[in-house]
């Protein structure tokens, strides 16, 4: 496998790019530019039965001192996110993560839009992607490809991560063969791999993936336990009865059995007595789910710090401590993703002239408002007495102002005479008989009703 592909991308003058950006580009050293390859022997991942007896004995072997090796680790990691709940606690953490804005600032404060355009591409949201997996993990190494331009902005052509099973963390350096010694490992933590890969998160660290072992491999046996549960005693038992010794009779009747399969009846000879025998067993569902569901909590718990975010809840309140805990776990990764691109991936695209010099990657903090919310700022402005430009709303609504007009005159109060309803001398014979008439419908000829 080229695990790097690295070239000089030739622009023309049309491009769009600067001359200082081209100059740069020009003036790459052509043995660093040139294709690199390293020859990974890579196979084919086994998908293997797993339990917690092979999860410790990968987890034993990873804390090798003399030499450590996850692969076993990674084909348990890889058995273990097939879990669908597991999959969506993964998800919702990264997505709430990578939900917010973010923007690029220089030292004085200013928002630096075109610098915030360079990371708001596909590269870029791979990188995020890999740096966050990193926490479930453990350390990960980034290859990027050589830097292209794409309508006058420079960008990474791909964004990818080395096979975690050809890396050796612990002693920063990458091996032909996923079974060597890291002594015939090249170091990419210096000389020209250095050039074109970040590694990200701490070199001994396992990630949270294997905390969730111990609860993902017993669910995953369970749920397979009770489909032997249902095949054996979830449709209910046949048993034939025949008068007859002959042994013809009774494999041509353990045939006709067999072949019966879902169907609703049988021809069998006569004599025969077939018995429906209804299984007794009802216990399966608090043996086998409340397990489950209780694997799931505990996953839950531990990529999430809780529970009521992917679960169902119990009631408001609890629900927002919940997520106020998940908050805290989000706002930790945020702190982790700014921290890796400010310290380590704009220093490295500094190195291959992206013109990012004394900026810093943040958040955006801006309180984003519900559209009611929005509204309600509006109205409070505006009956405040402030001046609004009219190409705020000409903007915002697609309206087109043309001019300002007078206000349209206050509707005339009631006077107190108004409020006064008139009395039964102001209404004329007819009107009193119908009102009569309507007063005894209502009030099924209760003369008194009025009194």
């Amino acid at each position: 496998m080229a695990l790097f592909d690295n070239f000089i991308n030739l622009f023309q003058r049309g491009d769009g790019m600067s001359r200082e950006m081209r100059r740069h580009l020009r003036s790459i050293d052509k043995d660093k530019a040139r294709k690199m390859l390293i020859n990974l022997n890579l196979q084919t991942e086994r998908l293997t039965r797993q339990d917690i007896a092979a999860w410790r004995a990968a987890w034993q072997r990873a804390l090798d001192v003399e030499n450590p090796n996850r692969n076993r680790l990674y084909d348990i990691y890889t058995d273990v996110c097939c879990d669908l709940h597991l999959t969506g606690c993964i998800g919702q953490r990264k997505g709430f993560v990578t939900r917010k804005g973010f923007k690029l600032m220089d030292k004085d404060g200013n928002v630096d839009d075109e610098a915030t355009a360079l990371f708001e591409t596909e590269w870029f949201d791979d990188f995020v992607s890999e740096v966050l997996d990193t926490r479930f993990w453990g350390a990960s190494l980034i290859e990027f490809g050589a830097p292209v331009s794409v309508l006058g902005q420079m960008r990474f052509s791909s964004v990818s991560l080395v096979p975690r099973r050809h890396v050796r963390p612990e002693y920063g350096v990458i091996v032909r063969d996923r079974n060597d010694s890291p002594d015939h490992g090249i170091s990419y933590r210096e000389g020209s791999m250095a050039d074109w890969c970040i590694e990200v998160g701490k070199p001994r660290d396992l990630g949270l993936l294997l905390k969730c072992c111990p609860q993902a491999l017993p669910k995953k046996n369970m749920l397979a336990f009770w489909d032997g549960f249902g095949e054996i005693f979830g449709m209910p038992i046949r048993i034939a009865r025949t008068t007859s010794a002959d042994e013809k009779e009774r494999s041509k009747l353990e045939n006709m059995l067999e072949k019966m399969g879902a169907a609703f009846f049988g021809v069998f000879p006569e004599g025969t007595e077939i018995e429906i025998k209804e299984t007794t067993r009802g216990d399966a569902y608090n043996v086998y789910d409340k397990r489950i569901e209780r694997a799931n909590s505990e996953l839950s718990k531990g990529t999430l710090n809780q529970t009521m975010t992917i679960d169902s809840g119990s009631s408001l309140s609890q629900s927002e401590v919940h997520l106020e805990v998940f908050e805290d776990v989000v706002e930790q990764d945020r702190k982790f993703l700014r921290n890796v691109v400010n310290n380590r991936l704009i220093p490295f695209m500094l190195k291959h002239g992206f013109p990012l010099e004394g900026l810093t990657f943040e958040w955006d903090d801006t309180v984003e408002y519900t559209p009611e919310q929005i509204r309600q700022v509006e109205q409070m402005l505006i009956q405040g007495g402030y001046d609004i430009a009219p190409d705020y709303f000409k903007a915002k609504y697609d309206i087109d102002i043309i001019g300002k007009r007078e206000p349209l005159p206050e509707p005339d109060q009631p006077t107190p005479d108004d409020d006064k309803t008139g009395s039964d001398d102001e209404l004329t014979p007819d009107d009193k008989k119908q009102l009569r008439r309507l007063a005894n419908i209502i009030t099924g000829g209760d003369g008194s009703f009025f009194d």
